[in-house]
């Protein structure tokens, strides 16, 4: 079964449409697990048997939390086709041979932590700041030449505001996002942003002049509206991304060791200290913090921007790497206790889960452990 026709089975069984056959075929899914193998010693056994026993003890918690949770049994079921895989192979034997202590640690990560949602502050010319959680939908300000406006589905909107003396008047407002919180906006160029949780974006109202040019900190998705004539430009960290229509994401958070800069559609050119790249689709340009020479490497992008979508993807990724990415969306702080080098993880999680759904889901290869105390996280061997 192809991921798709899984997503859509499971969307038939959420809405109570399934055939008696489809619920079968359902629940009779079998999930792949792959060993991105590293050492694996002979006192081991075999990795085949190891990855059937983990499959075994997946199905057995499945079936129990099926009978006893009825319709939640959607939890369970995704949890099952949750594709993790490891890149230390002496993790998954560990696993089978310390159940009883992963049911403990199980236990301590029950607490509820609620995921992010939409919410921002937006600052305008005069200072103000509103908090876009809290404001009513409809206008929401005069801004030059502009209209802001909320809609019902929680977005921003520019529009053109005719009745002012002077249409020329550049003027910026700044939106932010807080850790557990993310929004989207359409500039007054007809520009779509979607902003991810701890980052914001300076633009003006209105683009005048020959470039378009907007200041971002954090992570952004842009889809930005074609026009030849205003070439369209995203400054970071003293690093330049000019497009002129195009899709792309633009990750630069402060605790990140590099700026990723991500194509899906068109071109961009990235700059910076004279030197620069030109990307096409399906490339990463990457600059290391305080360096200025860009390196390129081919990306899923599906993965870059699933963040965009609802879901976490991570790809063999290590637990640092991950926790930053849980700690941002959940608003929550994170320490570590014991060694945890080396223990790269791989699959995708909704991001509208409560924190302890994917802590759990995490916790299913037996290589990691969390405790949680209030917002703090501690990750444990």
């Amino acid at each position: 079964m192809t991921k798709e026709q899984y997503i859509a089975l499971f969307e038939k069984f959420e809405s109570g449409n399934c055939s008696p056959e489809e619920l079968a075929q359902l629940e009779n899914y079998q999930d792949d697990f792959q060993l991105t193998v590293k050492p694996w010693s002979a006192g081991m056994g075999s990795s085949d048997a190891v990855k059937q026993q983990i499959l075994e003890k997946l199905r057995s918690q499945i079936s129990a939390e099926g009978r006893r949770r009825g319709s939640n049994f959607r939890y369970w079921l995704a949890a099952a086709s949750v594709l993790l895989f490891l890149a230390v192979g002496i993790s998954l034997w560990k696993y089978t041979t310390n159940q009883q202590r992963n049911q403990d640690h199980t236990a301590q990560v029950k607490s509820s932590i609620s995921p992010g949602r939409n919410r921002a502050i937006l600052t305008l010319a005069n200072g103000k700041k509103l908090d876009l959680d809290g404001t009513q939908t409809g206008m929401i300000s005069r801004e030059g030449a502009s209209i802001v406006s909320k809609t019902a589905d929680g977005k921003l909107i520019y529009g053109t505001n005719t009745d002012t003396p002077d249409k020329n008047a550049l003027i910026y407002n700044t939106i932010e996002t807080p850790r557990g919180g993310q929004y989207e906006l359409t500039l007054g160029d007809g520009t779509k942003v979607w902003l991810n949780a701890g980052s914001s974006l300076k633009y003006p109202t209105t683009f005048t002049g020959k470039e378009r040019s907007v200041e971002l900190t954090g992570e952004a998705y842009f889809q930005v509206a074609k026009n030849k004539e205003k070439p369209f430009n995203v400054v970071l960290k003293g690093m330049k991304v000019e497009v002129l229509g195009t899709h792309f994401n633009v990750m630069a958070y402060d605790d990140e060791q590099t700026i990723e800069t991500t194509l899906l559609e068109g071109s961009v050119k990235l700059t910076k200290n004279g030197n620069s790249k030109v990307l096409i689709p399906n490339q990463q340009g990457l600059l290391a913090n305080g360096a200025s020479d860009f390196s390129v490497r081919t990306v899923n992008t599906e993965n870059v921007i699933a963040w965009k979508n609802g879901f976490f993807k991570f790809d063999d990724e290590n637990i640092e790497t991950i926790m930053r990415k849980v700690a941002r969306w959940y608003d929550v702080d994170i320490s570590y206790k014991g060694n945890l080098k080396y223990k790269n993880f791989g699959g995708t999680v909704a991001r509208f889960k409560d924190i302890s759904q994917l802590l759990t889901t995490l916790e299913l290869t037996g290589t990691v452990h969390f405790k949680i105390d209030g917002r703090r996280v501690t990750v444990m061997p």
